[in-house]
């Protein structure tokens, strides 16, 4: 087909998505410094609307630093972290200042709202020491020499994330409170959209559930019922509470599962190549009855693709496909979770996409 000559709009259009997806890293940036001086909780200072001098007094930033505020909180309100609210020019109330807004997107940064709060995983993923190696993403993608057993993480540290979370006292704390933070913002609303899928089970072992089991103690509070345990590591489950309400085993969960009705797998599997996935899959369905009486997993990971044609929610799923890349992990559709579902020997599994970018999964033997 020959080529037609694009139109002015057309190349200026083509120019500017260009230069956004180029720019695209200062929105992350931004956001960082956002966490880092605690904006949110400034404005929420006020009652949730204050202006940049308020904000700076809170944040005990410099007065002379009141323009580079000014200049982030616009790139903050663009992007709708924030909103801002101009004054009038017939305005009578004697505020002659913007005032700055929290949102619903803001409100989940508070520390000290009733709600969960998403800044330790936040803080996490835009932290230097796994930020960093993502500049090799995409070239790893198309590198022609192979590196199988070296994540991009581990090419620019020359380890995986988990030894040095091993090492490294204050990233480990890190990675744990994210998932924490994400398994508290996450589960009421598991319990609320598709509770159903815990009704009838009698036991369930939420396998790498971490050192808190935050999910494995909403299940148990919301089905006082199930008897609910959490694996992990030795050295994890060292760190467990001792006045948990759930049981803590450790243990390897590619070698073994303890029994149970159910397994709950949530943001494990994409950690994990599809052989270490099918390998746990496989110590899953060990664990379990068969489907008659009751056994299944249940997962809670990201389908690409599923869900409404949300532009905002495609290109999240896609961009945390790429962060998966520093784990050795990945992402996947419905065929490849088909995949590997059938290769660890499971005849049949239902989506449910009501959890935003990720959806449930019950997988059954």
């Amino acid at each position: 087909m020959a080529h037609t000559e694009d139109s002015t709009q057309e190349l200026l259009q083509a120019h500017l998505q260009l230069l956004h997806e180029s720019l695209g890293y200062i929105k992350s940036t931004a956001l960082a410094v956002a966490l880092d001086v605690g904006i949110a909780d400034a404005i929420h200072h006020y009652r949730g609307s204050a202006t940049i001098s308020q904000i700076l007094a809170k944040i005990d930033v410099n007065p002379s630093k009141q323009r580079g505020l000014r200049r982030l909180m616009r790139m903050l309100t663009v992007s709708g972290v924030f909103t801002v609210q101009y004054p009038s020019p017939s305005s009578s109330d004697g505020c002659d200042e913007a005032l700055y807004q929290l949102t619903p997107a803001s409100r989940l940064l508070l520390s000290d709202s009733r709600s969960p709060s998403l800044t330790p995983l936040l803080t996490m993923l835009l932290s230097p020491l796994l930020a960093s190696p993502l500049a090799t993403v995409v070239s790893a993608l198309v590198r022609l020499e192979e590196q199988p057993d070296l994540s991009a993480f581990g090419i620019a540290h020359g380890e995986t994330v988990w030894d040095v979370a091993d090492q490294e006292a204050a990233f480990n704390i890190s990675i744990h409170d994210a998932f924490a933070a994400d398994t508290r913002f996450l589960m009421p609303i598991v319990l609320k959209e598709c509770g159903r899928v815990f009704q009838g089970i009698e036991s369930l072992v939420d396998v790498g559930g971490g050192p808190y089991g935050s999910a494995a103690v909403a299940i148990a509070a919301a089905f006082p019922h199930v008897k609910c345990s959490v694996l992990d590591l030795p050295h994890v489950v060292a760190q467990a509470p001792s006045d948990s309400k759930v049981q803590f085993v450790a243990g390897d969960m590619f070698e073994s599962i303890p029994p149970a009705n159910a397994i709950f797998l949530k943001w494990i599997l994409h950690d994990w190549g599809d052989d270490e996935c099918i390998k746990l899959l496989k110590r899953c369905k060990e664990a379990i009855p068969t489907r008659d009486a009751g056994g299944k997993v249940i997962i809670i990971d990201m389908v690409l693709g599923s869900g409404p044609p949300d532009e905002k929610r495609k290109e999240t799923q896609v961009l945390f496909d790429l962060l998966m890349i520093a784990f050795n992990g990945v992402e996947r559709d419905d065929q490849e979770w088909k995949k590997i579902f059938f290769e660890a020997g499971f005849k049949d599994y239902k989506i449910i996409t009501l959890l935003g970018i990720r959806s449930v999964i019950e997988l059954y033997p």
